[in-house]
């Protein structure tokens, strides 16, 4: 008899992989290996440009290998350095149409710059979340909840629907086939980050949107490098 994973499981596979491109909307990832220490260099073979990103095709001491940066221009023959690389194996790139056995994501160092900052912190920089409404009225139903009691009840609401009537703030889309918006609705405390829930969806919005937002709680989810979430809501529908 075949053991299917739990919705529980099935999710935490799925991020595990998502790793520090979390905010990335242009790939979708198998899997991760550790991150690399230092820096990876070499003479730029090949270059392709998709939206937000360029693959670049080095020569390296070790052989080739491809890199993945933020959108940069880079020209055939160029000496790069790729500050803070991260190496996943068995990545497809789905705008590419490609899986790459090995490819390292990083960010093209500058040496006139001051610290490298890596893919997913410049990402996390550009979409900071835009200011939210004083208050939003909660939505009715008896699966309805504020922000704050989907953060403070998440033991009791682990696995269950939810229905949340709130402000999109910080949007990521075309992760792993979802998009990722964080919703706030006036309630909670910036202080202990109660008045933040993050919403995984097919649907699509546009900060600034008010939306009810119907889903499952997910809790103790860890994306790694560095994003863990107590409490998320999953799969969810949105209606403006």
């Amino acid at each position: 008899m075949v053991m299917k994973p739990t919705p529980s499981q099935a999710l935490r596979s799925t991020l595990s992989a998502l790793s520090a491109l979390l905010l990335s909307g242009a790939f979708a990832a198998q899997a991760t290996a550790p991150q690399a220490p230092g820096a990876l260099k070499g003479e730029v073979l090949e270059t392709r440009n998709v939206d937000g990103y360029t693959y670049l095709r080095l020569k390296t001491a070790g052989g080739e290998t491809w890199a993945a940066v933020p959108t940069t221009p880079v020209k055939t023959g160029a000496q790069v350095t790729i500050s803070q690389p991260m190496t996943m194996n068995n990545f497809e790139s789905k705008t590419l149409k490609k899986t790459f056995d090995k490819i390292v994501f990083g960010q093209i160092a500058d040496p006139s710059a001051g610290p490298a900052v890596s893919a997913a912190q410049a990402t996390a920089q550009a979409a900071a979340p835009a200011a939210p409404l004083a208050k939003v009225d909660k939505a009715s139903g008896p699966d309805a909840r504020t922000v704050a009691e989907v953060v403070a009840g998440k033991a009791k609401l682990k696995d269950k629907p939810v229905l949340v009537r709130a402000q999109v703030v910080k949007v990521s889309t075309g992760i792993m086939g979802k998009n990722w918006l964080h919703l706030r609705d006036g309630s909670g405390s910036a202080t202990d980050g109660s008045n933040d829930i993050l919403v995984t969806s097919k649907d699509l919005a546009a900060i600034g949107d008010i939306v009810s937002a119907r889903g499952t709680v997910r809790t103790d989810v860890d994306l790694g490098a560095g994003y863990a979430y107590a409490v998320l809501i999953e799969d969810a529908s949105l209606r403006k």
